[in-house]
C-alpha cells in the first residue's frame, strides 16, 4: 500500500488553514474536471479522483488530524489498518456491523485503510460534524426596515451536495448532481424576523438553516447580510432620516402650515416666517427605530418653488417688492 501525500496532492503547506485547503481543491478540481480535458478525460478523471481524495482527509479535521499523526509509521499503522477492515468486512458479512462498515469509498486502498470509518458514513455521535455556516444577502425596502416582522423569501442558497457529501465523487465516478464540485445551489423558502431599525451590512441570523450537517451532526447556521434599498423619498443616515419638501416661496416667506411624509404618515409641520430656502427642520423622533429603543428624527430640506405662471398683476407686486427692496438697501 503507498503512502499518498495529500499536502502534495492539493499543492499546499503541512499548516495550510482550512480556507487554504478549500481555495486549492476548488481551484484543482475545476482544472481537472473532466469536462474541462476533452483531449485526455481518464487522465482527468483519476487526477480528479486524486484530488478529491485528497480533498476529502484534509477539509475534515477529524480525518486531517488521524492522517498527520500516522507520519512516518504510517506503513505498520497501515498493516493494522488493513487486517481491521478486512475483519469488519467478514463481521459484515455475517451481518453483525451494518451496511456502512465495510462498504468502499471510491477512493484509494490507502484511504479505505485508513478512513473508511471516518467521516459521512459513520453513524455514531463520536463522530458527528456540524454543517458549516452559509451567507447570502436579503435585500429590504425602507418601509420593512422600519416596521420589521416576518418577511417570506427564497434565496438561492449554495451547500454540500447530498449525493457525494462534498467529496465531488459517487460510485467511483464524477458526481452526476454537483458535476464533481461538492457544492449544490438550491433555492428554499425562509420565513425571516426583521428587526425594526436592522441597519445596513448587519447579519440576520437563521439557526441551523445552514449547511446540512454529517454522520447525524446538527446543520450550521445561515446569516442574511442585510442590504437596505434606496428608498424614492427618504434618505437615511444613522438613525435620521432626510426628506425634500417642496414649499411655495409664500410660505417661506409669511410662514404656513404644510404637511410632511414621515414613514408613519403625514404630519403636520409650521413653517416660521422668513425661513430661507434649503432650511432643515427637525421633526423629533419621526426617524428610524433604534435597537434599544425610541426613534431618531426627520429632518425636512424646504425646497422653495417659484410659480412659473405669474398674472400681470402679480408681476407688478413682484416689481413692487423689488423696488422697495432697493430703497431699504
Amino acid at each position: 500500500m503507498n503512502y499518498k501525500d495529500y499536502y502534495q496532492v492539493l499543492g499546499v503547506a503541512k499548516n495550510a488553514s482550512e480556507k487554504e485547503i478549500k481555495s486549492a481543491y476548488r481551484r484543482l478540481a475545476r482544472k481537472w474536471h473532466p469536462d474541462a480535458n476533452p483531449k485526455n478525460p481518464k487522465e482527468a478523471e483519476e487526477k480528479f479522483k486524486e484530488i478529491a481524495e485528497a480533498y476529502e482527509v484534509l477539509g475534515d479535521p477529524e480525518k486531517r488530524k488521524k492522517y498527520d499523526v500516522l507520519g512516518s509509521d504510517w506503513q505498520r499503522v497501515s498493516q493494522q489498518a488493513e487486517t481491521q477492515r478486512r475483519y469488519r468486512s467478514q463481521q459484515e458479512t455475517d451481518g453483525d456491523y451494518g451496511s456502512f462498515a465495510g462498504a468502499p469509498s471510491g477512493f484509494s486502498d490507502f484511504f479505505d485503510a485508513f478512513f473508511s470509518g471516518v467521516g459521512r458514513r459513520q453513524t455514531t455521535t463520536n463522530f458527528a460534524r456540524r454543517g458549516g455556516d452559509l451567507e447570502t444577502s436579503i435585500d429590504l425596502a425602507l418601509a420593512e426596515v422600519y416596521n420589521g416582522g416576518k418577511k417570506s423569501v427564497h434565496l438561492q442558497i449554495e451547500d454540500t451536495c447530498p449525493r457525494c457529501g462534498g467529496s465531488g465523487v459517487f460510485n467511483n465516478a464524477v458526481c452526476p448532481t454537483c458535476g464533481g464540485t461538492g457544492r449544490q445551489v438550491r433555492s428554499k423558502r425562509f420565513d425571516v424576523t426583521i428587526p425594526k431599525g436592522v441597519r445596513e451590512g448587519q447579519r440576520i441570523r437563521l439557526a441551523g438553516q445552514g449547511g446540512s450537517g454529517s454522520g447525524g451532526g446538527p446543520s450550521g447556521d445561515l446569516y442574511l447580510i442585510v442590504h437596505v434599498l434606496p428608498d424614492e423619498h427618504f434618505e437615511r443616515r444613522g438613525g435620521d432620516l432626510y426628506v425634500d419638501l417642496p414649499v411655495s416661496i409664500y410660505d417661506l416667506v409669511l410662514g404656513g402650515e404644510v404637511r410632511v411624509p414621515t414613514m408613519g404618515g403625514e404630519v403636520r409641520m409650521t413653517i416660521p416666517p422668513r425661513t430661507q430656502n434649503n432650511k432643515l427642520l427637525r421633526l423629533g423622533g419621526k426617524g428610524m427605530p433604534k435597537p434599544k429603543g425610541g426613534f431618531g428624527d426627520e429632518y425636512v430640506r424646504l425646497i422653495g418653488m417659484l410659480p412659473t405662471d405669474l398674472g400681470e398683476r402679480e408681476l407688478e407686486i413682484f416689481q413692487e417688492l423689488a423696488e422697495a427692496r432697493k430703497q431699504r438697501q
